[in-house]
């Protein structure tokens, strides 16, 4: 259990996939203009997170890595598919992806106006497509571990986008020099914030 617990903490604060690794940084910018709409998307952005990586790492185990299809039998044992590990996983994340944007469109047809184009993209969201690629990388023993980690990250990117979208709400009432309005001030809180993040790498978790 302090196994998971670890992997989750650390995945939110330490290896924040935006303010550790820059990743799915598109939408971030795009959506932290207001709150109600980085809630939304990062609520989207954990629900496919979640379901992902886990089903990614199951087709890994069970399917692609070197070994995986023993259990078909002995003449399987030697079958290597890991080449196609990007490609499913792309696969995935591009049809999970349809199935909240089409649930988000039915029930939730005022965000999905707000989220526009951003929701579809979540397809090639890098910090979803990251997440599976860092939970084949750091080699995960079992789904528990797997879906601590996902869940973790999907919730670290919800704070990151909902922690930079109330910034710039306030920021709108600023006086801020004209060059660096807009993306320019949103890049420096981004750097800012990431430099904060790191004060928890100190924490041993």
């Amino acid at each position: 259990m302090e196994n998971y617990i670890s992997i989750f903490i650390k995945s939110i604060f330490i290896d924040n996939m935006i303010f550790a690794y820059f990743l799915g940084m598109c939408s971030f910018l795009a959506v932290s203009k207001n709150v109600k709409v980085a809630i939304g998307l990062g609520i989207a952005v954990i629900f496919i997170t979640l379901i992902t990586a886990p089903v990614n790492y199951l087709i890994t185990k069970y399917l692609l890595s070197e070994g995986a299809l023993s259990w078909l039998g002995e003449s399987y044992a030697s079958i290597d598919l890991s080449f196609l590990s990007f490609i499913v996983y792309i696969a995935v994340v591009a049809w999970l992806t349809q199935v909240v944007e089409m649930t988000v469109e039915r029930y939730l047809p005022e965000l999905y106006q707000q989220l526009g184009i951003f929701l579809p993209l979540l397809a090639v969201n890098c910090a979803i497509m990251g997440a599976s690629l860092f939970m084949q990388e750091r080699d995960y023993s079992n789904v528990g571990e797997v879906v601590a980690f996902s869940l973790g990250s999907g919730i670290g990117w919800l704070l990151a986008v909902v922690g930079v979208a109330a910034i710039r709400e306030k920021l709108a009432y600023s006086n801020i020099p004209a060059p660096l309005r807009g993306l320019g001030i949103t890049f420096i809180v981004t750097g800012l914030m990431a430099i904060a993040f790191m004060s928890f790498m100190g924490i041993t978790v």
